[in-house]
């Protein structure tokens, strides 16, 4: 049996926020919690650790949507908003501020399922560029610390670049380390030698 998904509604208005709950529970099994005061949000989400954030405004600003979604760590989970109004560039502050899904005209009952279960794929789908990005980078700035020793070597050696890494790749071997590792001690030392 898997365990049930939690979800945090932030939500100031007590009616509404008991048509968000009421939907919900139509739409499956969930946790529930309601949040009716922005103040400390923050707080109040970790101390939740909720799987997914629901936040309802009515009336939103550019700075209110911007510090609700930061305080609801949209890069930890998904964050859908719904908001009655939005001016022009807030849904893209919502966006850059990584709101997953930001609905405008307000909550209605019978499109809160399916826009959490949008908000929740699109979180994937950035948690895995987000991912790819890192080890990109990581996989560049380890070529990048190779082709340094290998530069170094050729030089002190008087070799070729094949040379170079092989001579790289069976240190890496021989220490039962990876090649970029054994770069990065060999730059690391020859940048204390000199």
């Amino acid at each position: 049996m898997s365990e049930r998904m939690s979800i945090v509604i932030v939500e100031a208005d007590r009616d509404r926020a008991l048509q968000i709950v009421d939907s919900l529970r139509q739409a499956g099994e969930y946790d529930i919690h309601v949040i009716g005061q922005t103040a400390g949000l923050a707080r109040q989400i970790k101390a939740q650790q909720p799987d997914i954030v629901l936040i309802d405004l009515a009336n939103p600003s550019r700075d209110t949507l911007e510090e609700l979604a930061l305080a609801s760590n949209p890069m930890e989970r998904p964050v859908a908003m719904f908001v009655d109004r939005s001016d022009a560039g807030l849904s893209g502050a919502a966006i850059e501020a990584g709101v997953s899904a930001y609905v405008v005209d307000g909550m209605q009952p019978s499109r809160v399922k399916p826009v959490l279960d949008a908000a929740i794929a699109r979180f994937r789908v950035f948690q895995r560029m987000r991912t790819e990005l890192a080890e990109t980078k990581r996989a560049l700035e380890e070529r990048k610390v190779i082709d340094r020793a290998k530069g170094m070597i050729m030089k002190a050696r008087q070799v070729e670049e094949e040379e170079a890494y092989a001579l790289l790749r069976k240190a890496a071997m021989d220490q039962g380390k990876r090649v970029a590792d054994v770069a990065l001690a060999l730059v690391t030392s020859a940048g204390l030698l000199s």
